[in-house]
């Protein structure tokens, strides 16, 4: 709804999506939302974005995602 700030495909089809990037000067839908990361999966026929949970301990709140990228071993 806010938009995304980067996307990273997999060879399998999955996407990971980054989004809730705030910059100074850069206008932000949510200010107090934290960032998010989402799984899209492209084999599916209706794909829809569903937002990962991030494991304890991690400081959500100042969570500011930009770009992503993934290692495939």
């Amino acid at each position: 709804e806010a938009g995304s700030e980067d996307i990273d495909i997999l060879p399998n089809g999955l996407a990971f999506i980054s989004s809730g990037l705030k910059y100074p000067g850069l206008k932000s839908f949510a200010p107090d939302k934290p960032g998010e990361i989402f799984l899209l999966d492209l084999n599916e026929d209706n794909p829809r974005p569903v937002e990962l949970r991030i494991s304890r301990g991690f400081d959500l709140a100042s969570f500011n995602p930009h770009g992503i990228s993934t290692y495939v071993d």
